[in-house]
């Protein structure tokens, strides 16, 4: 799924959120060197060491870098957070940004302050979320509807039919939304797929044809080029 936390680093958990799609997430790991973040098709809303940021839309690894510290974070559903964030999702694309640059400062300290003092983090920063989520416009349901498409492996071409777009128009309301075309995110949502087939246990070829690549050999750079690594040396990292 989509909203699944990419890498599975020892010290992490995660729970559904009640804002419709969207994860909670922790991450407490032991030591440095943590697993890189891979691109999803998400973004998130971050806590760690006092400071709130958010993480746009990735199209590559992220090596999130720094000593050992630990996390909270809210991972929205695809193309759901630029409207609660007010900001299209391509002005975030590769970026880790303080929410203090989007949002006025003193905001942004008061709600950091609360989120501090909270014993909870994970949940005082799911409360933000809920807040800001229902003062923003509802999440286009167009939206879903075309990552539930193209994660089923429907093209590009086929979904702006489906929806009843051109595909200039879908590539444009896609910047938007996830922060780049239709077709990346199409290539996204099938590596994080194929991942998950992979990490089940299934072999290569295999993986390779039920997560709609062409052939072993098409994964495998897809794979390089997306997370920056081969896949063998994804799959012996943390789980």
């Amino acid at each position: 799924m989509a909203a699944d936390l990419p890498v599975r680093a020892s010290g992490y958990a995660e729970r559904p959120s009640r804002l419709a799609g969207a994860v909670v997430w922790t991450n407490a790991p032991a030591a440095a060197g943590a697993a890189p973040v891979l691109p999803d098709g998400c973004m998130d809303l971050l806590w760690a060491r006092g400071r709130l940021l958010v993480a746009g839309p990735d199209t590559r690894a992220h090596d999130p870098g720094g000593p050992p510290a630990h996390w909270a974070g809210v991972r929205f559903f695809p193309g759901t957070a630029p409207a609660l964030l007010g900001v299209p999702a391509h002005e975030l694309r590769d970026r880790r940004v303080d929410l203090a640059d989007l949002w006025p400062a003193a905001t942004v300290r008061r709600l950091r302050d609360r989120i501090d003092a909270a014993p909870d983090p994970a949940a005082a920063l799911e409360e933000v979320a809920l807040r800001y989520a229902a003062d923003a416009p509802p999440p286009d349901p167009m939206l879903r509807r075309l990552v539930a498409a193209l994660d089923a492996g429907h093209s590009v071409a086929g979904t702006a039919g489906e929806l009843g777009l051109g595909v200039r128009r879908l590539h444009r309301r896609s910047l938007d939304a996830f922060g780049y075309g239709p077709k990346t995110l199409a290539r996204i949502l099938r590596l994080q797929r194929a991942l998950a087939l992979a990490r089940s246990g299934l072999p290569g070829a295999d993986t390779a044809a039920r997560a709609g690549f062409a052939d072993q050999a098409h994964l495998a750079r897809d794979v390089r080029e997306l997370a920056g690594r081969p896949l063998g040396e994804l799959l012996a990292g943390p789980g």
